[in-house]
């Protein structure tokens, strides 16, 4: 005798629609006004930039492109002849936007990847290994974070003078690329929450603390690694006020000195704005690029290592 077959249920998903109460809207228009502040001066630099910068002058207000051109991108790419500059407002100046973008990339690459390495060794003495007076150096370590950087820069300058590394890529990069507390801090506590079975497996069969941080641990903090070396590469890449302290000499200069010497090139009485702001446009194109190719990982990974 067979049972009866019970009959099939079929799930219909009713799609809920959300009333428009006074409080979402009232919140959805707070978010669009917020959203326009902080979109407004990134457009009124794109509408510079594509202005000519005679036309600008006696149109300064205008919400669009004055004499809509590229012509200020030619000139901050160094592809305008200085008649074609001097026609459209330019001071007939240009910059070596290869060599600055080129000196930008190897400060920021470096530096990164000095950070994160000492980052990581010094993340896993805090997390993984147990020794005297651990949380008592981890303390003063984390005290780092409420000291200004801009204390900093004058010790730091006088130690590179001294050493003779002034307009020199390793005078530019090391003391930054040395010590981060943030970083340390925020692997450290990444590596607080894996899991230790692995780690006591990998001791059983005889591997060492640097053999375990090299196989085990940092092949596990892969995403949080590449959270802090986006970051610290996107401060490194606007980095400005150390820059100029140590170096003065363009083969060694990154792209944000770059701006500041383009500036200087135009008269007083008529900066080239077109183009400053079209070079600027050329500064942060990267960065922009970089935080939309990989802004959720950011998010996910502060969130997963307990900073939110």
């Amino acid at each position: 005798m067979t049972l009866p077959l019970a009959p099939r249920t079929t799930s219909v998903r009713r799609t809920r629609t959300r009333k428009a109460t006074p409080g979402r809207i009232v919140a959805w228009a707070y978010l669009g006004l917020v959203s326009l502040i902080t979109l407004f001066p990134f457009y009124w630099i794109v509408r510079t930039a594509l202005s000519n910068n005679y036309r600008l002058a006696t149109d300064p207000s205008s919400p669009l492109p004055v004499g809509f051109t590229f012509g200020a991108f030619k000139r901050a790419l160094g592809l305008a002849s200085t008649a074609e500059a001097l026609a459209q407002g330019g001071s007939g100046a240009s910059l070596d936007i290869a060599l600055y973008l080129r000196n930008s990339v190897i400060y920021a690459s470096v530096q990164t990847v000095l950070i994160v390495l000492f980052s990581a060794c010094a993340a896993y003495a805090f997390s993984r290994l147990h020794w005297r007076g651990r949380n008592l150096v981890f303390g003063i370590l984390i005290s780092a974070l409420m000291v200004p950087s801009v204390f900093t820069l004058l010790p730091n300058f006088v130690l590179i003078k001294d050493l003779g590394l002034t307009n020199t890529f390793a005078g530019l990069i090391l003391p930054g690329g040395l010590f981060q507390a943030f970083t340390v801090f925020f692997l450290r506590q990444f590596m607080l929450g894996l899991s230790s079975e692995i780690e006591e497996a990998a001791i059983i069969d005889g591997a060492g603390p640097l053999r375990i941080l090299y196989r085990i641990i940092l092949p596990m903090s892969a995403a949080p690694i590449a959270t802090v070396s986006l970051l610290m590469f996107v401060n490194a890449w606007n980095d400005y006020m150390w820059p100029l302290l140590v170096t003065n000499d363009a083969g060694v200069q990154p792209l944000t000195l770059a701006l500041g010497v383009f500036k200087q090139s135009s008269p007083q009485a008529a900066p080239d704005w077109a183009g400053l702001m079209a070079a600027a446009l050329i500064a942060a194109l990267p960065m922009l690029l970089l935080f939309l190719a990989f802004g959720r990982r950011i998010v996910n990974s502060i969130g997963f290592s307990g900073l939110k």
